[in-house]
């Protein structure tokens, strides 16, 4: 499985006093770079959605805050998905400042049905991810 990579700036409402970036911003940065991994391989989420009644939703999270970012940083954030099973997704996921890696973090998704209920990926969904 092939990782991608967006790239992010970090304005100043990203920091904290110290011009650091807020913890919580990172799992902003990582969304994002699932938003786009999804997206690379022909997933609308939103169609997904409105024609299926499919979701993904975060089941679990895993967390490794190894250097800050601060404010003006260009930051590169690596997503790569690493176990595909029935029913959920796993992804690796790297924030960079250059060669620095400042955060990582493995996430997993579930595919909810539209009661919130977990359910199996459907084959074609599996293909596009895999």
């Amino acid at each position: 499985m092939t990782a991608d990579c967006i790239t992010v700036r970090v304005y100043y409402e990203d920091t904290d006093l110290a011009g650091i970036v807020y913890y919580a911003n990172y799992l902003r940065y990582i969304e994002r770079g699932r938003t786009e991994y999804v997206r690379a391989r022909g997933i609308e989420q939103a169609r997904l959605r409105d024609e299926a009644g499919l979701v993904f939703a975060v089941r679990r999270l895993e967390a490794d805050y190894l250097a800050p970012a601060r404010f003006d940083d260009l930051l590169a954030v690596q997503t790569e998905a690493t176990r595909i099973g029935g029913a959920r997704v796993e992804m690796r996921q790297a924030v960079l400042r250059g060669d620095t890696p400042l955060f990582r973090a493995t996430v997993t998704l579930a595919l909810l049905d539209a009661t919130g209920r977990p359910c199996r990926l459907p084959p074609e969904l599996k293909r596009a991810l895999g």
